[in-house]
């Protein structure tokens, strides 16, 4: 399987959701770093599940266990590696999958690829509890970027037909980052929060699940990060981005918007503040082919409705090669969105801080 990316910044991510322990190792990291591992846990905190209503009933704790790589909490140079154990799995509810696969997830497909043999226990390989350690090793690069001046955070932008206001594409700012966090729901507008809480425990209340999509913005970035056709900061970020369960797009800037206007409606005119060169919009998202232009970097990811429902659905089975009926058991987030940002800010992290390193 392909678990692994960056360029100097390695990171490979093992484990299975239903496996003793889940985790990453991350190779390239410069030594003599200190490492607030309060500040990590608190990070992972915000993605791990069962603290709320609108999650999967899954609790784990998500504590991170350091294994190599820190001398009391300073990088060392060698690889660093990352354990967080699984303690709240129930396989049973997944046995029915391996002749009957889930509808619009990676059941199928993985059959044919692995002959059967992948782990189904709560998605195996392919859960979004793998993005535990995706954000572990984010949450180190975020330290590290901000000690470079570079802050990242995100929003739920939207969820079903509930839309959140957007970031300010040129003036979004560490404030708002934090504003967000002192809601309920991670959003600006905590009347779209509450609207969106509703669409999701609806949806729940009907065994089904709802998508949406995650805004999120990098700070503080330099001119001049990144390289032209193959490694641009959007294809670093739109790689690691995608690697996220149950990720369907990603637009940077205005996106696909772009398509319907015309050059002078969509281009970022330059000016002059003070000694720095700054456009008044931000339709490019930060990037021009492929590097960074001194402007906030801002994208936009999709997620799909979760494909674990409780509706009954139309399958098939494996065994008997016939139409098959089937009624999701275990527990699933009827949104995953909420859970997603720091997945997100963490894959941003990761591609933006390995463009740095290979500068």
């Amino acid at each position: 399987m392909s678990s692994q990316y960056g360029k100097k910044l390695r990171i490979s991510i093992f484990g299975q959701s239903h496996s003793p322990a889940i985790g990453v190792s991350i190779d390239g990291l410069p030594s003599g770093i200190k490492i607030d591992m309060d500040e990590l846990r608190a990070f992972l905190k915000r993605r791990s599940p069962g603290q709320n209503d609108i999650s999967t009933a899954r609790t784990e704790d998500d504590a991170p266990e350091i294994l190599s790589g820190l001398v009391e909490t300073v990088t060392c140079g060698a690889p660093l590696a990352i354990i967080i154990r699984n303690e709240d799995a129930r396989s049973v509810d997944y046995r029915e999958l391996r002749d009957i696969p889930r509808p619009s997830h990676a059941d199928f497909a993985a059959h044919i690829k692995y002959g059967g043999f992948q782990d189904v226990a709560g998605g195996g390989h392919f859960s979004g509890r793998l993005t535990a350690p995706l954000c572990a090793a984010g949450g180190i690069c975020l330290q590290i970027l901000r000690g470079l001046g570079v802050s990242i955070g995100a929003h739920i932008l939207r969820v079903g037909n509930v839309q959140d206001d957007p970031f300010d594409p040129v003036a979004v700012s560490s404030a708002d980052f934090e504003a967000i966090l002192e809601n309920p729901l991670p959003v600006l507008n905590r009347e779209s929060g509450e609207s969106m809480k509703k669409q999701i425990l609806e949806a729940k209340e009907k065994g089904d699940s709802v998508g949406g999509i995650v805004e999120c913005a990098a700070i503080g970035l330099p001119v001049g990060l990144g390289d032209p056709i193959f490694d641009g900061i959007e294809n670093r970020i739109a790689g690691i981005v995608f690697g996220i369960p149950g990720v369907k797009g990603v637009e940077f800037g205005s996106g696909f918007a772009v398509a319907c206007r015309r050059g002078l409606e969509n281009n970022d005119s330059f000016f002059m503040d003070g000694e720095n060169v700054r456009t008044r919009t931000n339709n490019a998202g930060g990037i021009l082919g492929g590097i960074t232009n001194g402007m906030p970097v801002l994208f936009r990811a999709a997620f799909k409705p979760t494909p674990s429902i409780g509706v009954e659905q139309d399958s098939v089975s494996l065994s008997r090669s016939e139409n098959a009926v089937l009624r999701v058991k275990g527990r699933h987030d009827p949104c995953i969105v909420p859970r997603a940002l720091p997945c997100v800010e963490a894959a941003a992290a990761i591609a933006l801080y390995d463009a740095f390193l290979d500068q």
